[in-house]
C-alpha cells in the first residue's frame, strides 16, 4: 500500500511540472499589441505615459533614479 501514495504524489508533481512548462511556452509567445505597449513607455524613465502630454519626469526636470 505504501507504493500507491508515492505514485499519486509523483503523478501530481509531474502533472504540475508539465502544466508549468506549457505555460512557460505560451508566455514566450509575442502577443498582438506588444509593440504598441512598448511605444507607450517614456524613453527616459520607462514608465507608461497616460494621455498625450509629456511624462511626469520631463515636467520635473529629468528622470529619477
Amino acid at each position: 500500500m505504501r507504493g500507491l501514495a508515492s505514485d499519486v504524489i509523483f503523478k501530481i508533481v509531474s502533472l504540475f511540472l508539465v502544466v508549468m512548462a506549457v505555460l512557460a511556452m505560451f508566455g514566450k509567445l509575442r502577443m498582438p499589441g506588444q509593440k504598441h505597449l512598448a511605444s507607450r513607455r517614456c524613453g527616459s524613465c520607462g514608465r507608461f505615459r497616460i494621455g498625450k502630454g509629456p511624462c511626469a519626469c520631463k515636467k520635473n526636470g529629468g528622470p529619477r533614479q
